[in-house]
């Protein structure tokens, strides 16, 4: 175990149990939950000491299904950055998207990009909350749940709610973008 300082807020490393609930979600996302009225989603926000960065880490953390953890992805489509909640059990079809928007290339964005666009870094990206507003795509197959779980702005914290709220807050456009092995 390390005897190191704490790190700093921004860093998002682990908080000591003491520390109020609020700052389990990252102070910037906890700013969007106020701001939407959702403060009490505040309260539910759950940090774990170990990493919940993949949808993998996360489902085992919380103890739910792969499908009902929703990773925020962000892909550039003609080099406009774009935002795609799926499912985590569950990959993306780029041609889908592609076809969605109706660009002529998509690629997964870097790591820069997807700190610029959203103002988090890749394994705590919410769904909503970012520093920039992009369009947002959310597949449908979230709706198979009652509960998912989302990123709150760190790689160790994780929130629930229903699948509904969530493509609502996000404002995003509900469709069909998951590969199927057809």
């Amino acid at each position: 175990m390390s005897t190191t300082a704490p790190e700093p807020a921004e860093s998002c490393g682990p908080v000591e149990p003491s520390a109020p609930a609020e700052s389990a979600a990252h102070p910037r996302f906890a700013a969007a939950l106020r701001e939407l009225g959702l403060a009490e989603l505040l309260g539910r926000v759950r940090r774990f000491p170990e990493r919940t960065r993949t949808a993998q880490e996360a489902a085992a953390a919380v103890g739910c299904e792969l499908s009902q953890i929703c990773k925020s992805l962000i892909f550039a489509a003609d080099g406009v950055p774009v935002l795609v909640l799926m499912d985590g059990a569950s990959r993306v079809d780029l041609e889908l998207v592609r076809a969605e928007l109706g660009a002529e290339k998509v690629t997964r964005a870097k790591a820069d990009v997807v700190k610029e666009t959203t103002g988090y870094t890749i394994g705590g990206v919410p769904p909503f909350g970012h520093v920039n507003r992009t369009r947002v795509l959310a597949d449908r197959s979230l709706l198979a749940h009652d509960e998912v779980w989302a990123a709150a702005g760190t790689p160790y914290a994780v929130f629930p709610t229903t699948p509904e709220a969530l493509i609502a807050h996000a404002g995003a456009t509900l469709v069909d973008v998951r590969e199927t092995s057809e």
